[in-house]
Order: structure tokens, then C-alpha cells, then sequence
């Protein structure tokens, strides 16, 4: 494993961890703003679009000028992003702003630049992931991807926290870490920590990542759909109470379960990526039809560690096989474009789930066994012959 992984993980888990601290109040903070609903619905989805769009950019970036200048802009636009919305936020209670501007400075902070700059470090660590040796591959990934995970996971719990006094501390504290991966990287990081290893095999035909790009996509899916459709299916199966223990049962398995999945259970493992892609499909296929007969709060979280399980399986098998489909110089330019494909899934799916269950409660259960089912057999379409390493 490269040196430079290690610590990017840690860099990782703070950013991640800082952007959700928000998570908690931005619902509570929209009032106080006077932003409509849609307006706050918008907020989230132009940093959907800001990580679709810059993903790329970054890979790119990554491949053309290496690690430090993809960090150093993705810590900078970072810390732009959640100090300013910070002292926005503080401007808006005092009555400084207008709405109007409230939203416009909401889009601009939380949405573009925090979107671009986390996105820059996440893009960065999977291509760094992407140029290891081939047999520490999925290892590599998964634990980029449960270090994500976790900060997705305890983010929100800690803003909730620090919320209960007031509901501007988390953002007082979220540029912290930002700030702190900032100095890491001009004082850590040094130009010459990025090389350009050799291939350690011949690499796949550039077709095959149509194949693998497909399953990532398919999985993205299904992951969204269960993930929005949780709190709905749990609402309309049991009462209130119970209905909220389910809907945070279901969503904190989802979220740990990934986590432990990509970080424990694919370290010990060490299965590859061929074998990870179709064995977590499958896995997400079985806990879909599970969840869709789930009736309490038992099954229902028995049937989202399957889920977790076979959705961690199947991500990091995709992001492993992805930077195995192209020489280690192109690393950047994959995992950019894997970033992208997590993006556009979060910023379509959810309304789609939304749809599907006006139509039928289990609906988005079934979409989501049926993208598994369609994951499940790309990933078990042979890979094509490897061209020569010349």
C-alpha cells in the first residue's frame, strides 16, 4: 500500500465527518433562513451536480499534475465552503442578509464549493488506492470507501451533538478539520510523494470499463433507492414509534454495515475484484427480496445488513476493477469518473424512489432488487483477453 494512503484515510474520514456535521441542522437553519423547501432541496442538489461535475475535472488534474495539487485545492475549496456558510449563517440570524441572498450564498458554500473540494479529496485517495499492487487492490478501496463511509456515519451524530446547545456550533466546528487537512498537505505532501509504478499486469481491453462502469452505476442505484426508501417502507408498515426505531434502524445498519463490509470484511478476505462485483450483487439481490417482505424492526434491520454487506461487496469490487481496466497514469481519469457515477446516482435516484413509492410502498425495494439482478449479470460476463503491456 502506498505511503501517501494512510494518512489520506485519516484525511478522508475528517472531511467526510465535517461535511456531515452539517447534516443536522441544515433542516432546522431553513427555517431560520426562510428557504422554502424546494429552495433546500436545491441546496442539496447543486452539490450533487458540483461532485458529478468536478470529479472529472479532478481525475484529470490527478493524472496531469499528481497528489498535492488535488489535495491543496480540495482542502482550500473545502474550508472556503464551510467557513464561509458559517459566517453566512451568522449574518442571516443577525438579519444582515436577505433570503434571497441567503440562498444564493446556501449555493455557493455548501453546495458548489464544498461539493468540488470534497470531491477533490475522495477522487484523490481512490486514485491513489488505484496504483497499488493488484493483489492489495480491493483492499486498498475498501478501505477508501469505509473511511468515507464512516464519516457519512458518525457526522450527522456528532452534529446532532454539538447542535443541542445551538444550532451554529457544528458549523463553528466543521472548518476544523478542513483547516488542519490544509496544513497536513503543505506540510506533509510533497511533489515528488506521487510516481508512476509500472503495470504489474496487462491491462484489460479500454471496452471492458463500459462492463464495469455498468455494474458500478446499476449498484449506485439499487444503494440509493434502498437508502431513500428505508424511512418510507418503515412508515408505512408499522406505527409512528416504531416506525422511526425501524427507519433509523434500517439506516444506521445500511450505513455500519457498509462500513464493516468494505473495511474488515474485504481486508480479510481479499477476494478480487471479479469475484467481489457478482458475489455482492447477488448478496444485494437476496437482501432486497428480504427487506420487500420485512415486516418488523428485526428483519427489517436483518434484511439491510444483507444489503450493507452485499452493496460494500459489489462497490469496492467496481472501484477495483475499474482502476485494473487502465494503466496506473490514468488512475486519476478512473477514479474521477467513478466519483461521477456515485453523484449522478445521488443526484437522480432519489427522486425516482420518491416516485416509485406514490406508486407502491415496496416499489423502490424492487427497482432496486432488479438494478442488483441486471449488476449481477454484467458482472458475470467474462473479461475480455488482456492486451499486452507493451
Amino acid at each position: 500500500m502506498p505511503r501517501p494512503l494512510a494518512p489520506l484515510l485519516i484525511a478522508l474520514l475528517g472531511m467526510f465527518t465535517a461535511q456531515q456535521l452539517l447534516a443536522p441542522t441544515l433542516g432546522p437553519l431553513s427555517a431560520q433562513f426562510e428557504l422554502s423547501p424546494t429552495q433546500l432541496g436545491l441546496v442539496y442538489t447543486v452539490g450533487s451536480v458540483a461532485v458529478v461535475v468536478s470529479s472529472p475535472l479532478w481525475g484529470l488534474a490527478f493524472d496531469r499534475f499528481g497528489l498535492r495539487p488535488v489535495l491543496l485545492a480540495g482542502a482550500g475549496l473545502s474550508l472556503a465552503g464551510l467557513a464561509g456558510f458559517a459566517a453566512a449563517s451568522v449574518l442571516v440570524l443577525d438579519e444582515t442578509l436577505t433570503p434571497a441572498l441567503t440562498f444564493a450564498l446556501a449555493l455557493l458554500f455548501r453546495s458548489f464549493l464544498l461539493g468540488a473540494g470534497i470531491s477533490a479529496v475522495a477522487v484523490a485517495a481512490l486514485a491513489v488506492a488505484g496504483r497499488t499492487p493488484e493483489a492489495l487492490r480491493t483492499t486498498a478501496v475498501g478501505l477508501v470507501g469505509a473511511a468515507q463511509g464512516l464519516g457519512v456515519v458518525i457526522g450527522p451524530a456528532i452534529g446532532g451533538v454539538l447542535a443541542v446547545g445551538s444550532l451554529l456550533v457544528p458549523l463553528y466546528v466543521a472548518p476544523a478539520p478542513a483547516l488542519l487537512f490544509l496544513v497536513w498537505v503543505l506540510v506533509a505532501v510533497k511533489p515528488e510523494a506521487v510516481a508512476h509504478p509500472q503495470p504489474m499486469a496487462p491491462a484489460p481491453p479500454p471496452q471492458d470499463l463500459v462492463r464495469i462502469f455498468g455494474v458500478g452505476l446499476l449498484t449506485y442505484v439499487a444503494f440509493v433507492l434502498v437508502n431513500v426508501s428505508a424511512t418510507l417502507l418503515a412508515f408505512d408498515r408499522l406505527d409512528t414509534v416504531s416506525g422511526t426505531a425501524t427507519a433509523a434502524a434500517a439506516v444506521a445498519v445500511l450505513g455500519i454495515g457498509v462500513v464493516i463490509a468494505q473495511g474488515v470484511l474485504v481486508p480479510v478476505l481479499r477476494w478480487p475484484a471479479d469475484r467481489l462485483m457478482p458475489a455482492g450483487a447477488l448478496t444485494a439481490v437476496a437482501g432486497c427480496g428480504l427487506a420487500a417482505v420485512a415486516g418488523s424492526m428485526w428483519l427489517t434491520a436483518l434484511a439491510f445488513l444483507v444489503l450493507a454487506v452485499g452493496f460494500g461487496f459489489a462497490l469496492t469490487g467496481f472501484f477495483a476493477a475499474a482502476t485494473l481496466g487502465v494503466r496506473p497514469r490514468h488512475a486519476g481519469l478512473v477514479a474521477g469518473a467513478a466519483g461521477a457515477t456515485s453523484g449522478l446516482a445521488g443526484l437522480v435516484v432519489p427522486m425516482m424512489a420518491t416516485v416509485l413509492h406514490s406508486v407502491h410502498p415496496v416499489a423502490p425495494v424492487v427497482a432496486a432488487g432488479v438494478a442488483s439482478v441486471l449488476a449481477a449479470g454484467l458482472a458475470l460476463v467474462p473479461r475480455p483477453v488482456p492486451q499486452s503491456a507493451g
